[in-house]
């Protein structure tokens, strides 16, 4: 339990009433409180937080959670003798989860406490059923797609590490982007998702002619045509498997297949795409 407050007496009346029940870790600035936060934000159940702090005071404190992304998972109750509407509105609304006005009853704090840490064990173990289906799914979706890039891959004599090769190389472009430029806003369940779309890129090759796919030497210029048809074809393969036209992986997989062999100088295939 994490209580903030710069008046001493404050918050060793908090201690006493919580101390029986919790290991109480205390700070007299919000300064102080970001700093703990941020060394111990595994171990802190509950904020405890008062609102008129010299400095940073009690909103600051909760609009920085924010930034840091703490707020999800360390819920916040407010005290103070400050019990006007709109101090209490603009607390919930920087995401405080309850505000205890001062003086206070120790049962109430110990009852509110409580509630709260109970309430927030609840929705963390929600989230963690919810995240292991999730992930199931997922797991489910990679093997099924690794099947068949791997199947792509072994027709065409190349190692089954070039596919985990063109995931990880997609999935670190995608993270370098996200922090050059906040142009596409991508979550990280969409470079997850076309990281694994990323897969299934040549699956076109799969109707490339043997003597033309493994062929050891240089390609012939009407080789090299049947070659390039590959991105057509798998485009052509993943369109035609209408009853999944909408789901995210499907038009992700779609675009990486057709596209894969643009360029940005626009002498790419098939489209002969070009800049932006």
């Amino acid at each position: 339990m994490l209580i903030v407050d710069d008046s001493e007496i404050n918050r060793v009346l908090l201690a006493e009433i919580l101390k029986e029940e919790y290991d109480i870790a205390e700070a007299d600035s919000g300064e102080a409180a970001i700093e703990i936060l941020k060394k111990e934000a595994n171990e802190i159940a509950l904020v405890l937080l008062d609102v008129i702090m010299p400095g940073m005071d009690g909103y600051e404190v909760l609009e920085r959670m924010n930034k840091l992304g703490m707020s999800d998972d360390i819920p916040v109750i407010m005290i103070s003798a400050e019990s006007s509407p709109g101090f209490i509105t603009k607390a919930y609304d920087l995401g405080a989860v309850d505000y205890v006005g001062r003086p206070f009853e120790a049962t109430v704090v110990q009852r509110r406490v409580k509630n709260t840490i109970t309430l927030y064990a609840k929705q963390r173990r929600l989230a963690d059923i919810v995240a292991d289906q999730i992930y199931e799914k997922e797991k489910n979706n990679n093997l099924m797609v690794s099947i068949l890039s791997h199947i792509v891959e072994f027709r065409n004599g190349e190692s089954g590490s070039h596919v985990i090769h063109i995931n990880i190389i997609t999935e670190l472009l995608l993270r370098q982007l996200m922090k050059k430029s906040k142009k596409y806003n991508l979550s990280m369940a969409d470079i997850r998702l076309i990281s694994t779309a990323s897969s299934l890129h040549d699956i076109g090759k799969i109707a490339i002619p043997d003597e033309i796919l493994n062929k050891p030497g240089r390609f012939t210029p009407k080789e090299y045509e049947i070659m390039k048809t590959h991105s057509e074809i798998g485009a052509s393969m993943l369109k035609n498997l209408s009853e999944y036209q909408n789901e995210p992986l499907m038009k992700a997989s779609y675009e990486i297949c057709r596209w894969h062999h643009e360029r940005y100088d626009g002498k790419g295939y098939p489209d002969g795409l070009k800049e932006d």
